[in-house]
């Protein structure tokens, strides 16, 4: 399984000549707003443990972030957290929560690298999809 699906490269096709940073810019946008996320999901799990409904909406609203921008193995790791709170899995949560925190680190640093190596291909660089997608 890839890190993105399909909808990052719906992001892409929104780019133009009159925005032709559109999708680095939301993926920027993404990682602020991620960040914030994150640092409130481990607020909540220090402050309110066991409070599995908190920790269950902090993890839904960056999960709709993930799935946003298409980043499908993040928004896994979210749906496990997720389940782990449905089943009150504290260990589990704590598990499934480290998971996110890395996948999130992994694709940040994918992203800023493929962005980097548009920027230095030059305006006509976009991803390349087999035919068809």
């Amino acid at each position: 399984m890839g890190y993105l699906d399909e909808q990052f490269c719906q992001i892409e096709d929104l780019q133009d000549e009159t925005s032709p940073n559109f999708a680095e810019e939301v993926v920027s946008l993404f990682f602020k707003d991620s960040v914030r996320l994150v640092t409130n999901i481990e607020q909540a799990m220090e402050k309110y443990p066991e409070d599995f409904n908190r920790w269950d909406a902090h993890m839904q609203q960056l999960k709709g972030s993930c799935y946003s921008i298409g980043a499908s193995k993040m928004n896994n790791e979210c749906t496990l957290f997720r389940n782990n709170c449905g089943q009150e899995n504290a260990e589990g949560c704590m598990r499934s929560f480290q998971k996110v925190k890395r996948e999130h680190a992994i694709l940040r640093q994918k992203l800023e690298s493929y962005f980097q190596l548009l920027r230095q291909a030059g305006p006509a660089g976009t991803a390349t999809r087999p035919a068809g997608k």
